[in-house]
């Protein structure tokens, strides 16, 4: 039986290589696999998910999966979902439709809370139906475990604003929970 895998971890934990490796090792071994991302993600184009290391592959977007058919869908061995954040309720569902109907295994991986520390409505449903649950871990400036994705500026960590702002080392960084309540994103602040 297919399973609903849902690997998170905060920002700069590997999720995307990680997702980019899975596909690796399917492919790898002559299995099909076929890679997606919420079309909200479209920072390195329409077809490619791209980790910070530099990794890249070619990829759909997860509302163009939902299009296609049971036979399309089953003609794969394994769905990788990047950004599974990003996915609303009834797209969490569907992927879940693929592990239990179309038995296919579904690998997804996302952050678990914005940059105010709530749930991303995708990561909320995946923990709540997900088979597996594996957290990926990174580490603070301080090198306590970093749970939280914090969004900063030049004046320092924003604390309001939309939750969806896309970005990169740029504007966030992955703290502590003690480090993220005093608002220090790195040792000499």
């Amino acid at each position: 039986m297919a399973k609903l895998y849902f690997y998170y971890g905060a920002m700069g934990s590997s999720k995307t290589a990680n997702a980019l490796m899975t596909h690796f090792n399917y492919e790898e071994v002559g299995q099909k696999a076929l890679l997606c991302k919420p079309k909200i993600d479209d920072r390195f184009g329409k077809d490619v998910i791209h980790s910070r290391i530099g990794l890249e592959h070619e990829s759909i977007f997860l509302e163009d999966l939902i299009k296609m058919s049971k036979e399309e869908i089953q003609s794969y061995d394994c769905i990788i979902v990047d950004e599974v954040q990003f996915a609303t309720r009834e797209q969490v569902d569907f992927l879940s439709d693929i592990a239990d109907f179309y038995d296919v295994p579904v690998v997804c991986y996302g952050l678990r809370a914005d940059f105010r520390n709530e749930l991303f409505p995708g990561s909320a449903r995946m923990l709540a139906i997900a088979d597996v649950i594996k957290e990926l871990k990174t580490v603070c400036w301080c090198g306590k475990k970093a749970t939280c994705n914090t969004r900063y500026n030049e004046n320092g960590i924003v604390r309001d604003g939309p939750q969806v702002v896309l970005g990169g080392n740029d504007s966030y960084v992955a703290l502590c929970r003690k480090h993220f309540k005093e608002g220090k994103i790195r040792k000499d602040n």
